[in-house]
């Protein structure tokens, strides 16, 4: 009997047709038979929904695609793949009563699937979690290859975030995080997102607003896991306007959030 699907991975594309990799997709699947796929086609112009419908036709007990119409970004790409796996509407080919996780994960496979287990281990070392997030950082021993100049723009960013949050978060960015499939985590995702290149910060506001209301700590309840590897993949450019507008972005979550000491 096959084993049943625990983990799904909300998997955003976008224009994707000339680079999407099949074989390392197929390897995913076959090394973690717990493991689903859902391909969200953010209206891609470039026949991204018939390579990746073939991959699906293929590796049908594990995997579904998802096409929105109109191209809505990242962010609306992540968060109504969330709400279809939440959905009870959702004709999926695994049983929503077998899923333990839920999680979102960068196309491009800058994040090696060879990480994924990881995230898993994590979580049953640490029963009380309710999200893993993956952390670039680049240690000895380690193989994260980041530009320069990305990384050094990184950290200015990171910094400002983690104030913003008022969370001590080295990464907020990384394109690989999974969560514990619960109702809480479903209520994250009810609404759009301002900011679409900053939505993670903005989900972990949300996620912290609803630890406080259950009286829980973020210390114990979001665990970063610094990534054994990771490389930048070329195709994604950052404009010197985008690093304003994440500040600007910053700046409203700032405004609609507040940090628990700074509210009166």
């Amino acid at each position: 009997m096959p084993e049943a699907v625990r983990a799904v991975l909300v998997v955003p594309c976008y224009n994707e047709a000339k680079r999407f990799q099949q074989q390392r997709f197929a390897e995913a699947l076959r090394a973690y038979p717990g493991l689903g796929l859902l391909f969200v086609n953010d209206g891609s112009r470039d026949g991204t929904d018939h390579v990746v419908q073939n991959f699906v036709n293929q590796h049908s007990k594990q995997s579904a695609l998802y096409t929105l119409s109109v191209n809505q970004g990242k962010a609306e790409a992540v968060r109504l793949g969330f709400k279809r796996c939440f959905s009870p509407d959702f004709t999926a080919p695994w049983s929503r009563s077998s899923l333990e996780f839920l999680g979102y994960w960068d196309a491009d496979l800058a994040t090696p699937f060879c990480e994924f287990p990881r995230f898993l281990e994590t979580f049953t070392h640490h029963p009380r979690l309710w999200l893993v997030m993956g952390a670039r950082v680049n240690l000895l021993g380690r193989s994260i290859e980041r530009h320069v100049h990305r990384h050094y723009l990184g950290r200015v960013f990171a910094t400002a975030a983690s104030i913003v949050l008022g969370l001590p978060v080295y990464d907020t960015q990384c394109g690989a995080k999974v969560f514990r499939f619960t109702p809480a985590i479903a209520s994250l995702f009810e609404r759009p997102f301002i900011s679409g290149w900053i939505f993670d910060v903005e989900l972990l506001a949300r996620l912290r607003v609803v630890l406080q209301k259950d009286q829980l700590r973020p210390h114990d309840t979001i665990y970063e896991l610094p990534l054994l590897k990771w490389q930048d993949i070329a195709g994604s450019k950052i404009r010197p306007r985008d690093f304003f507008k994440a500040f600007l972005s910053l700046m409203r979550i700032a405004k609609l959030y507040p940090r628990p000491e700074l509210v009166k």
